[in-house]
């Protein structure tokens, strides 16, 4: 099959023709559970970062450097994409998408724009309607995550714009939401330094997320952060205390770390978790169901790399995190040389997982060989 790949210069493309995908690696370097399998679902998109299912199944893809969104289809449901297209272009750092009814939001770095209605041969001759342009403008830390929420409203966290500081300006640090249509913005919790994953746990209904640490104290401190809201208002702490109430050195000197909320879960420090995600498939083995799914995207400035993988938190009983344990290993390989990045989750209706790598560009897809109970 022959590659075409689309770059008009226009911040909505026309109508052009798709790319063809076919497998140009293997993934046989991934190590998956026994039972399991990861295969590559879409081989060739550049920096991809977060997804979104549409309601007729396109998958669209926000991007980090590359200021586009993606639409992928796997029209005849093989597990393969057969097809994809730049449907967005010349946007501001697009890293988040959602979408809600026959809309696509997009979130830049300052502003989150609606498209649509998806699915309409006119969708690209339809203006970006500016939802939410109350956000900062600086680019450190400014990738937005961008989900929707079980009650049809929009979530995102501002990062700071520092390792670690304080800033004025209440706008960073903070997990907000805010209706469709850009109303009614509401802060959820502040003490925040970089949020990119945002997930429900289907069971208790309350939201979760990561956070990432700060950097330069070492290799083992601070943890990075599975974060549990079970109320508006919270403080997580930043840039104070990091962990179960310890001082920040830098800032924290002045401040009551047991005043602030402390994580949920720790992870090791530096291995930069990204995506979470609940399963609520049932082609996963039962012991699946409803645990959480991190994306670590892996350290950078760590002596020993940590991270790169895909990892499960189990949940007890009373949905408190007990442990976790790797599902998807291989991207750091030998000598500390990096074969990809995982960044997001999204599940499909058959219950395999994707799983986008903004380093390699591609989209694999986790499946079960068969359904087992145990």
């Amino acid at each position: 099959m022959t590659r075409l790949f689309c770059l008009l210069g226009l911040t909505l493309l026309h109508a052009c023709s798709t790319q063809d995908l076919k497998a140009i690696e293997d993934t046989s370097h991934l190590k998956v559970p026994e039972g399991f399998k990861i295969t590559l679902f879409a081989d060739h998109v550049p920096r991809a970062r977060t997804m979104a299912l549409g309601p007729d199944g396109t998958i669209y893809v926000g991007s980090q450097g590359e200021g586009v969104v993606y639409a992928v289809q796997d029209r005849d449901g093989d597990g393969v994409a057969e097809s994809q297209r730049v449907l967005l272009k010349g946007l501001d750092e697009p890293n988040g998408v959602a979408v809600l009814g026959n809309s696509l939001f997009v979130a830049e770095i300052s502003r989150v724009s609606r498209y649509g209605p998806l699915g309409q041969a006119d969708f690209q001759k339809n203006p970006a309607i500016r939802v939410y342009q109350d956000l900062p403008d600086e680019t450190h830390h400014a990738y937005k995550i961008l989900k929707t929420g079980p009650d049809g409203d929009l979530y995102f966290a501002i990062g700071v714009p520092c390792n670690v500081c304080e800033i004025e300006d209440p706008r960073y640090g903070t997990l907000l939401r805010i209706h469709p249509d850009g109303t009614h913005p509401v802060r959820l919790a502040k003490g925040i330094r970089n949020t990119m994953g945002i997930d429900w746990d289907p069971e208790s209904k309350d939201l979760w997320f990561t956070d990432n640490g700060r950097d330069w104290l070492g290799d083992d401190l601070p943890p990075d952060e599975l974060n549990h809201l079970t109320e508006e208002g919270l403080d997580f702490g930043f840039p104070h205390c990091f962990g179960q109430a310890l001082v920040d050195p830098d800032q924290g000197h002045s401040h009551d770390c047991l005043r602030s909320t402390p994580p949920a879960f720790e992870f090791k420090a530096h291995v930069a978790p990204l995506g979470l995600h609940f399963y609520q498939g049932q082609s996963f083995p039962e012991r699946f169901h409803h645990q959480l799914f991190i994306a670590q995207h892996g350290s950078w400035n760590r002596s020993q790399p940590s991270g790169y993988q895909v990892s499960m938190v189990t949940l007890d009983a009373h949905r408190k995190p007990v442990a976790e344990t790797p599902l998807v290993t291989g991207w750091l390989g030998s000598h500390g040389h990096i074969l990809g990045r995982p960044v997001d989750f999204l599940e499909l209706k058959d219950g395999s997982l994707l799983i986008s790598d903004d380093m390699a560009g591609v989209i694999y897809r986790l499946s079960a060989h068969e359904r087992s109970h145990q």
